[in-house]
């Protein structure tokens, strides 16, 4: 570019059109290179998957000839207390790798992390237009509100004769936990 405008300054303005269009043609060899590169790139990973499925192939194959060999020579019951104790490890291990995560997550948190986690979520919600905090407060409120009509409703026909001291018992239970509901 900077040869092309030391040119065209100069007067040279065939020279300048010469050299404009090695750097287009130069754009393009390098946009076609980097268009092969990731053509390579995808082919290389496509034979790397083939030939792990044929590995992964021929390793079934010879686990289905040992698994034969095995069921011959394997006691069910002795099989099952096996099984039993590999699942009992296998929650200990899974307890414990939740233990070390928990005390990983506390060591490695920063008492910022939280405040960045908000300012970051928040900033993503206003690029997409989401205004969070009112779509959270108008759903409960209506499906409450129409939770609430329906009870009222069904009250209103255990009342009118609808079932009998049992239903009218079970419409109580429900009106206080739709109350317990209304106050949370």
């Amino acid at each position: 570019m900077g040869d092309i405008k030391k040119a065209a300054k100069d007067g040279q303005v065939d020279a300048a059109k010469v050299m404009a269009r090695d750097l287009v043609r130069t754009r393009g060899y390098i946009k076609k290179m980097s268009k092969m590169k990731s053509h390579m790139e995808a082919i290389s990973l496509r034979l790397t998957t083939m030939s792990s499925s044929q590995q992964m192939a021929e390793t079934m194959k010879k686990v289905g000839k040992v698994m034969g060999k095995m069921n011959k020579q394997m006691n069910i019951p002795q099989l099952s207390l096996i099984m039993q104790k590999f699942e009992k490890e296998n929650e200990m291990m899974g307890m414990k790798e939740e233990m070390m995560d928990d005390a990983m997550d506390d060591a490695f948190a920063e008492d910022g992390d939280e405040e960045e986690e908000e300012q970051v979520l928040g900033a993503v919600l206003a690029e997409l237009g989401v205004e969070l905090g009112n779509k959270i407060s108008e759903t409960p409120t209506a499906a409450v509100e129409s939770t609430a009509g329906h009870a009222q409703e069904g009250g209103a026909v255990a009342a009118a004769g609808g079932g009998g001291a049992d239903d009218s018992a079970l419409d109580k239970e429900l009106q206080e936990r739709l109350n317990n509901l209304r106050r949370t």
